[in-house]
Parts: structure tokens; sequence; C-alpha cells
């Protein structure tokens, strides 16, 4: 069954908010091998004119796929999750994220289209500080492959 193209302009609003913690950014650090020490010491941070330690720029891939599923698990939308594969991503940071961010994030449909067979699903997300900040934004494709004939 194809997406239904009305959800473009469709809005998820933030049901939860995710507080950024040193441990937390220095164990993706750690997991994504990147030994920066901007990301694990407070007073490198500091000498580098931050207020903390910051995150990776891919660390807010934790906090994205939360969104994506979110929209992926619409039930009204229709999207076969075991035919679904991840197209494209892209993050546009507007600051760092630094420990102590409490960050919530929403997420909007832009684009529902078909090329192919497959149904391709455009997916943006903003995420904001707790004073409602914009951190950055991030774009994501999902590809629903069709259904073998």
């Amino acid at each position: 069954m194809p997406l239904d193209p009305s959800f473009v302009g469709r809005t998820y609003p933030p049901d939860t908010t995710y507080d950024v913690g040193r441990a937390k950014i220095a164990e993706f650090a750690r997991s994504i091998g990147d030994d920066n020490p901007l990301y694990r010491d407070v007073a490198a941070a500091e000498q580098a004119g931050y207020d903390d330690v910051i995150a990776p720029p891919t660390f807010l891939t934790v906090v994205n796929i939360g969104a994506i599923n979110a929209v992926a698990e619409d039930p009204e939308l229709g999207l076969d999750y075991d035919r679904m594969v991840h197209g494209d991503q892209r993050f546009v940071h507007h600051r760092p994220v630094r420990a102590g961010d409490r960050l919530q994030i929403t997420t909007h449909i832009d684009d529902i289209f078909v090329r192919a067979g497959n149904d391709f699903l455009s997916v943006r997300a903003e995420i904001t500080a707790a004073d409602g900040e914009l951190v950055c934004t991030t774009y994501a494709q999902l590809v629903v492959r069709g259904e073998r004939s």
C-alpha cells in the first residue's frame, strides 16, 4: 500500500526531553573512536571557548532516531517498516551540542513521492534546547521498497 501523500506537512511535536550528559558524550565519542579532548575534558572545552564539553557532530543520531521512528511507526501513515531502508541523512548544526543541554525534537514530513515503484519519505527534524534555541536541523530520506510482483 503506498504512503498517503496527504501526510506532507504533518508535524510530530516533542514527546520527551533528552538530557545531554558528559558521560553520554564521552561514551559516544569512545564508540566512534574519536579521542578529541573537547568531548571528554571540561578544561580543554573551556579553553576552546565552550561552557562544557561538546558532543561529536554525529551524536544527535542518538536523539534523531527516535524522531524518525515516531514517523515510521505512525499507524495512519501506513509505512511497512520491514520494507524500509534509510536512504539519506544530513545534519545542519546551528551550534555545538553541549553537556547540560536539554533537547527536544519536532519532526516534520516534508515530502512523499513515488519513484520506480518505491515510496520516498522526506523527514526534517528541528532539535532545540529547552529555551527554544535551534541547535540542529536534520534531514532524512526513508525509502519503502515496492512490493515484488
